[in-house]
């Protein structure tokens, strides 16, 4: 099982808007129950081309038509380099960034907590990888 978390480098940050995050990392779990153990397997930048990655924007709300298909297209990249992932963790993500997920079958699984780590991320959300 692979899961994908927002980052903003190599040091693995979490960063809160998925859909404007400079990088994701993609770790594999293995293990059950309480058991489950978390591996990095790599770190992918965000292939979108219409955001500023050397200055990302942690609050960002996307403001564009609904019906933009080029911008739609933009968070689409985003479903399609993650699709070997079954979870992706976020804090915020627009509907256009869900929903790149959930039509490539990645699961949006939220996250509300404190940490800005994702290895703890991982463990305190842990129980909703099945």
């Amino acid at each position: 099982m692979k899961i994908a978390i927002p980052v903003k480098d190599e040091n693995l940050m979490f960063f809160p808007n998925a859909g404007h995050t400079p990088k994701f990392a993609v770790f594999s779990m293995s293990g059950t129950s309480m058991f489950k153990s978390f591996k990095l397997e790599e770190i992918k930048n965000n292939p979108r081309t219409d955001i500023d990655h050397d200055h990302p924007e942690e609050d960002h709300a996307c403001d564009h038509d609904h019906d933009d298909q080029e911008h739609i297209e933009q968070h689409n990249k985003m479903g399609r380099a993650l699709k070997e992932c079954n979870y992706v963790v976020v804090k915020t993500a627009c509907k256009n960034t869900a929903k790149s997920f959930t039509s490539e079958g990645i699961k949006v699984v939220k996250y509300n907590g404190e940490s800005f780590l994702a290895d703890d991320i991982l463990k305190e959300v842990s129980t909703k990888f099945i």
